[in-house]
């Protein structure tokens, strides 16, 4: 799917070569009043031609395109966004708590970059230095990850357990807190769609587009935001993780954080970010395939099980999205199936604050049919 597929697709150049090649001969035709054989050695000329002036109206197309939203890419569309005063998202580190424990009450400094591992070369150092009383035997002190991005989100409490730099008296480490917040750097079709909601940045964020506009900013992880009023003066914000998830408590701060601000947020709100609930549903399914295709199963199979895997993906990437069988039938007979019984889910009308969250899945193959 192309971004912004509700708008038609542009053409700055003709690039079909049997078009060119057409225009060329034509062309040499009228100036020299001569027809060109099939085999004539101009018209072999002409069409070895033909492959550089379709490589040549390629690079025109593209570069023309790379000043539409539509099409722009990497930092093309960084220069568009700059016009609105848009900047893309970098990558953040991922972090977390550590608890360093020693074997005897001294006072001991645990100096800042003092790093951990959980023996994977992922490493996450402390931010700070932080100081161990005479007379206990445990300190807490944030951490981050050393690399950027998704790869330090994750780690459970007591997986970051390996001194990486040796203290004296330490005798253990471990993470109090499971590690995230970590993003990516913002990929273009995220950062085009930021791009083009930016106008609802002109206002404070007053207007429930504007708050969606700044939430989206805080986090590459943020795929879909609800933004609501229970009354008057009370702003809640409820985002979800483009993975269909629900937010950690780091993300929700930074949404907090960022839609909070004095120059974003009216004065007379109250904002509160909080995580959506989910909604969960069973899906209980048989398929049959067509005894026309016997020699195909195995292969049908297949894209019937991912089509039911995409199906999940697609229930859960938006918040208030209803619960809808049809489109696990949809989805199954477009991958081949020639019927589809739906047991589990049924219909179900979801809230704009709540997410659709598979539980259980059992899809049955029921055998080959005719007719």
């Amino acid at each position: 799917m192309s971004r912004f597929d509700f708008l038609p697709d542009v053409s700055f150049a003709n690039k079909s070569p049997q078009q060119i090649e057409a225009d060329l001969i034509a062309n040499y035709e009228r100036e020299y009043r001569k027809p060109l054989a099939p085999a004539d050695p101009v018209r072999l000329f002409i069409k070895s031609l033909v492959p550089f002036f379709v490589q040549q109206r390629v690079i025109i197309d593209d570069s023309a395109k790379q000043n539409l939203l539509k099409y722009a890419r990497g930092k093309y569309l960084d220069l568009i966004g700059i016009l609105l005063n848009v900047l893309r998202i970098l990558a953040t580190k991922a972090k977390t708590t550590i608890r360093f424990t020693l074997s005897t009450p001294v006072s001991q400094i645990i100096p800042k970059g003092t790093r951990v591992t959980a023996g994977d070369n992922v490493f996450f150092a402390t931010t700070v230095d932080v100081t161990v009383t005479s007379g206990e035997t445990k300190v807490e002190v944030k951490a981050e990850c050393v690399s950027v991005g998704v790869i330090g989100n994750g780690y459970p409490v007591g997986k970051l357990n390996q001194l990486v730099d040796p203290l004296p008296f330490v005798q253990s480490v471990s993470n109090v807190t499971e590690s995230g917040g970590g993003a990516d750097e913002e990929d273009d079709d995220s950062y085009a769609e930021r791009i083009r909601q930016a106008p609802e940045s002109f206002s404070v964020a007053g207007p429930s587009g504007a708050y969606e506009f700044w939430a989206k900013s805080a986090s590459t992880l943020l795929g879909d935001v609800n933004v609501s009023s229970p009354r008057a003066g009370v702003v809640e914000i409820r985002p979800l993780l483009k993975t269909g998830e629900i937010p950690d408590q780091t993300i929700l701060d930074l949404v907090a954080a960022v839609c909070n601000d004095r120059k974003i947020r009216p004065l007379t709100d109250q904002v509160f970010v909080l995580a959506p609930t989910q909604k969960t549903y069973n899906i209980e399914a048989t398929y049959w395939i067509d005894t026309d295709k016997e020699s195909a199963v195995t292969a049908i199979q297949a894209k019937v099980n991912q089509a039911v895997i995409d199906y999940q993906l697609w229930q859960r990437a938006k918040l208030g999205r209803d619960i809808d069988p049809s489109e696990l039938v949809f989805q199954m007979k477009k991958a081949g199936a020639k019927r589809v019984s739906v047991t589990s889910p049924v219909f179900t009308t979801l809230t704009e604050s709540q997410v659709a969250k598979e539980h259980t899945v059992n899809v049955v193959y029921g055998g080959l049919e005719s007719g």
